[in-house]
This record gives structure tokens, C-alpha cells and sequence, in this order.
């Protein structure tokens, strides 16, 4: 008897990938709700990681509201609210456990460890001050900015399929 590979009922919900997040992130996109930043400045490690679980955060409370307010609809044979959603997406924002949605900080580590050693990242040098120096000004600085080097944009664009890289033309050019 063969057995279906599939999620039970709810599923794996990942909107978008990190790999996805961290390459729009770091181009300056602000993707899902992010800030945008400086592609040359960078950003660091933390920084990036706490962007992406706030994004998955909120495309999960926005999935959770919409699939809410169409069965309400459905229900009271109503047309769907627009308004209702965004205050639905607000309210299940509000109630969700940080920790529950994304990744945990250590695998974020690892899966950007693993980019750094392919050379889709780099440091830019510059290190921001740990929450540990506020109180002990000699201890071990927080994590480094990191960029995404041009020649990363080749790389990205083979393994991904994208062609426009920052709305600048194509990957190759820059190669």
C-alpha cells in the first residue's frame, strides 16, 4: 500500500524561503513588510534574522485571517471584508508566540554560515556593539554587518532561475 507524502490539515506553511529573504533583504528590497536598507552598508547577522521571523510572522497571521474571514464569509453569505482581514491579520499578529513561527536563531546561523562558505555573503568589517557591552564595554562585539557581493548575484541567478537582480538588468552583466 503506498502512503501520500503530505502535511496533515494546516500543512507546512512557509510563504517564502530564507535563502529568498536573505537575498531580498541584503539587495534592499524590504521584502513582506521589512525595512529597506543600504545594499552597500549591509546588515548584520541578528538583524537579518529577526526581519525574517517577523516577515513569516505576519504572512501567517495574513494567511490565518484571510482563510478566516472566507469561511465566515462563506458561512453568513456575505461578500469578503478587506477591513476584516487586516483587522484579523492585526489581532492573530498580536496573540503569536514569537518562537513559533521560522527558524530557530542557531539554524539561522548555520544555513548563513553555509552561504558565507559558498561566497553569496561576505562581511562587510564593520561590527555593531553586543546588548553584553552595554555593562562590559571590553566583551565580544555583536554580530558583523553582512553584504551580498556582486559576484554572489551569478550565483543566486543560476540556482534560483531569477533574471532581474534589484530591477538593474541581469546577473551576468555584473559578472
Amino acid at each position: 500500500m503506498v502512503e501520500l507524502l503530505k502535511p496533515a490539515r494546516g500543512g507546512f506553511l512557509r510563504p517564502f524561503g530564507c535563502g529568498w529573504f536573505i537575498r531580498e533583504f541584503l539587495l534592499g528590497h524590504g521584502p513582506n513588510g521589512s525595512p529597506k536598507i543600504d545594499p552597500e552598508a549591509g546588515a548584520p547577522q541578528a538583524d537579518i534574522f529577526h526581519q525574517y521571523k517577523m516577515a513569516v510572522m505576519r504572512a501567517t497571521a495574513l494567511d490565518r485571517a484571510t482563510r478566516a474571514e472566507e469561511k465566515r464569509a462563506r458561512r453568513e453569505k456575505r461578500a469578503i471584508s478587506p477591513d476584516n482581514i487586516d483587522r484579523l491579520a492585526e489581532r492573530y499578529l498580536a496573540r503569536m508566540p514569537y518562537k513559533t513561527q521560522g527558524c530557530r536563531f542557531h539554524s539561522f546561523v548555520v544555513y548563513f554560515s553555509n552561504l558565507q562558505r559558498l561566497g553569496w555573503v561576505e562581511p562587510t568589517g564593520k561590527e555593531e556593539a553586543s546588548a553584553f557591552q552595554d555593562n562590559y564595554p571590553p566583551g565580544q562585539p555583536g554580530s558583523p554587518s553582512i553584504v551580498l557581493p556582486v559576484a554572489a548575484l551569478s550565483c543566486l541567478r543560476r540556482h534560483t532561475g531569477i533574471e532581474n537582480v534589484a530591477g538593474r538588468g541581469t546577473a551576468s552583466q555584473y559578472v
